[in-house]
């Protein structure tokens, strides 16, 4: 078997996503178990390298398949997109732009079969919108550019996995968007997704909405008899290990503790705040249900740091192996 093609996409170029990409791949552990392909701005790269101090160069390709992908050359599907004075730690159109455009080609390469995985560096939302492209962020663009109806954001870091019901939406907004149909879906993706990864048979335990998951309605109106009681019965019908609703205020200590292997959040921080305190440079973002694998960083531009050389590139390296890990094995 041959090592997979990792398309790394640069994100927004005035954070830190150059930075961290260029550190990542000084390793040569990276390439050990990968071939990385970078997508983005030849020039960011270039300039980031002389931030960094890294000592490696920077190969312009046309495709995937004329990279040489050996330690010490980066090779970059460069797309051109951006002035070389591109300010950094400030929203831009351009590269708000660039970022959709960037990921945009990986999606193209990844279904003709032409890369293996992606891994995503951060984009800015704001600039995402500035530069025309009106989307929550990755997960949505990912969606509709492969046309996938039912996908889920999941988050994994040491000893903890979690996936959500909803993401990026006002918390009113996504009590409303949470339905048995919904729950029971992410229920299913969290299932089959830990299944392909190895795990026969996940134990998965469900988040309540309210305090104490509305401690039999004592919280709340009765959401969660309505919105999530119905789909961990279906699940449970069909032979899933799915347990729930729970309280979020100690499910997560139980899931770290060993006593499930996912846990399926509601919304965004009630899943991402766990997470995050187990700390930023271990968490990974993966988007489950597409026909393609996608991985990515879990933090942010990160623009007060941005061009300062002292990102750190942990959370990269250990999307890019998750990328690997999940990606189709090349004959």
């Amino acid at each position: 078997m041959s090592k997979p093609i990792v398309g790394i996409t640069m994100g927004d170029a005035a954070g830190i996503g150059p930075e961290i990409i260029v550190k990542a791949l000084a390793d040569p552990a990276v390439y050990q178990m990968c071939r990385p392909l970078v997508i983005g701005d030849a020039k960011m790269l270039e300039r980031a390298n002389r931030i960094t101090g890294a000592g490696l160069s920077v190969s312009r390709v046309s495709d995937a398949g004329t990279a040489k992908y050996e330690h010490g050359v980066i090779d970059c599907l460069d797309l051109d997109l951006l002035p070389e004075d591109l300010p950094f730690g400030q929203v831009s159109v351009q590269a708000g732009d660039a970022a959709f455009r960037f990921l945009e080609k990986a999606i193209e390469l990844a279904k003709s079969g032409e890369i293996d995985a992606i891994c995503t560096a951060p984009l800015n939302k704001e600039a995402l919108h500035k530069g025309g492209h009106i989307y929550p962020g990755h997960t949505e663009i990912l969606a509709e550019l492969t046309n996938t109806k039912d996908v889920s954001m999941m988050l994994s870091a040491p000893k903890l996995r979690v996936i959500h019901v909803t993401t990026h939406v006002g918390l009113i907004d996504a009590v409303k968007m949470i339905t048995p149909e919904r729950v029971y879906k992410v229920i299913v993706l969290a299932h089959e997704t830990l299944k392909k990864a190895g795990i026969s048979s996940p134990k998965i335990a469900v988040c309540g909405i309210n305090p104490h998951a509305g401690e039999n309605g004592l919280f709340g109106y009765g959401e969660e008899e309505e919105k999530v009681v119905p789909a961990v019965r279906q699940a449970q019908q069909e032979g899933i290990d799915v347990v729930g609703p729970l309280p979020a205020d100690t499910l997560f200590f139980r899931a770290t503790r060993g006593d499930f292997d996912i846990v399926v959040a509601m919304y965004h921080d009630q899943g991402h705040g766990p997470v995050k305190v187990l700390g930023l440079e271990a968490g990974v973002n993966i988007t489950v249900g597409l026909p393609i694998i996608r991985t990515s960083v879990d933090h942010g531009t990160a623009f007060d740091i941005a061009g300062k050389g002292v990102a750190d590139e942990l959370s990269m390296k250990e999307a890019i192996r998750q990328a690997v890990e999940l990606a189709p094995k090349r004959a």
